[in-house]
């Protein structure tokens, strides 16, 4: 009798074994059915053929380790990389992207069967694998899990990180966050913009609330945990997909990812903030232009949990001079002067952003000529007011429509004094 029982067991262990292989062969049939794999691929061998088939950065290179290695490799390896790139701890540009990299690669290739799929068809097998529809970071047809989720349900509860704030889903939800940055549109007259001015401005931004001390909780109450995910703040749903059940990590709808439930504030609604007016006294540096954006920080909205300020950005809008015109840091005008004044040359009074100024305007200019007077333009954005451009007059020479008989009569004089010395000067040219 214990024989025959031992050999029901052994033949119910065998039929379930057959069963999942079976199960994986349709699927991976499916797969390839999907996925296109060029003729040089096909004929490869299949450690070289995942390089050739996948489409983004290969996944072990991204944890940085070996196609053999094992779970216990692979696990120190995600923990290294993880709180290395973690954007709470490091603020380099592309950390939070990198950090999503490494989450998706190690949601991949901890999973047994998925790692299966990748190593055999690369990222198209993905893409194509039931159950990983949808338009995850991993591209179109990608989906994965949070990055942030899958790092706290690795790490465990508070102190996954070696200090608070970094472990569960409650902890990242309650701690303090940066408040939003802040918007200012400021116009300017001409010559403010060149000499920069002192401004008072009047902002609308979000700031603390007194009457729950910027909790949100109502005076008097307290916070209880939350019955539904037990504190924790997040949830854990099982799907079951052709290839088995696989667990996702969410925040929890109940307490809205805080594992606390509590009563808000009448007078902020629970988010710990209220929009108050306030005046801010804020300098404009000389040589700002149209559509600078000078930065106030630490001026915009308050951050919640008593989380720092945001900042303030000030655009500015320079209203047009009806004289005078901005080139870079150099200013622009024209000057009109009577034909005689630039046949004989003269000294005329320009107006600059310094105030009228003689130019000196040398005999025979020609209509059109510019003239320089240097360090009268704009000074240089953050150097001293001694770096200034320069101020470019254009010379416009006016000829009368209408002349007196008096004038005239000069005027065909000089025209004979010109013919008789040009005819002189032919004359001496060729010896005649």
């Amino acid at each position: 009798a214990f024989c025959l029982y031992a050999f029901f067991i052994v033949f119910v262990i065998c039929i379930q074994r057959y069963d999942t292989q079976r199960t994986m062969n349709a699927a991976h049939a499916r797969i390839a059915s999907h996925v296109r794999v060029p003729p040089a691929a096909r004929r490869c061998s299949s450690r070289r053929c995942v390089r050739t088939r996948a489409m983004g950065q290969d996944y072990y290179t991204v944890l940085g380790v070996a196609r053999g290695v094992d779970e216990k490799e692979m696990k120190k390896a995600y923990r290294q990389k993880a709180r290395k790139f973690h954007p709470d701890v490091n603020k380099e540009p592309g950390a939070e992207e990198k950090f999503k990299e490494i989450s998706n690669a190690y949601e991949v290739l901890s999973d047994p069967q998925k790692r299966n799929i990748y190593d055999q068809f690369g990222e198209d097998g993905l893409r194509n694998f039931g159950g990983m529809g949808g338009g995850g970071p991993g591209g179109p047809g990608m989906d994965f899990t949070n990055p942030f989720d899958l790092f706290e349900s690795f790490f465990g509860g508070a102190g996954g990180m070696g200090g608070p704030g970094m472990g569960g889903r409650a902890a990242r939800s309650n701690r303090p966050t940066q408040g939003d940055d802040e918007r200012y549109d400021l116009s300017l007259d001409f010559l403010d913009a060149v000499f920069g001015c002192e401004r008072e401005v009047e902002i609308a931004r979000l700031e603390g609330c007194e009457a729950c001390d910027a909790s949100g909780v109502k005076a008097g109450t307290t916070p209880t945990t939350c019955s539904t995910c037990g504190g924790s703040g997040q949830v854990v749903a099982s799907v079951r997909t052709p290839l088995g059940q696989f667990q996702q990590i969410a925040a929890c709808q109940t307490c809205g990812g805080t594992g606390q439930m509590s009563t808000p504030c009448d007078k902020c609604g629970g988010d710990g903030r209220i929009r108050k007016p306030k005046r801010i006294s804020l300098r404009v540096p000389a040589g700002v232009d149209n559509g600078s954006r000078l930065r106030v920080r630490g001026e915009g909205s308050a951050g919640r949990r008593g989380g720092p300020n945001g900042d303030l950005y000030v655009f500015v809008d320079v209203r047009p001079d009806p004289e005078l015109s901005r080139d870079g840091v150099d200013i622009n005008s024209t000057v009109e002067l009577p034909y005689t004044d630039a046949i004989l040359g003269t000294t005329v009074k320009v107006r600059t952003v310094d105030g009228l100024v003689d130019l000196k305007v040398p005999n025979g200019t020609q209509p059109n000529t510019r003239l320089s007077m240097s360090k009268r333009g704009v000074p240089r954005l953050g150097q001293a007011n001694t770096q200034r451009g320069d101020h470019v007059v254009t010379v416009k020479v006016g000829i009368p429509s209408k002349l007196s008989k008096e004038q005239r009569e000069l005027v065909e004089k000089l025209k004979e004094l010109n013919e008789g010395a040009d005819t002189k000067a032919r004359s001496g040219l060729f010896g005649l």
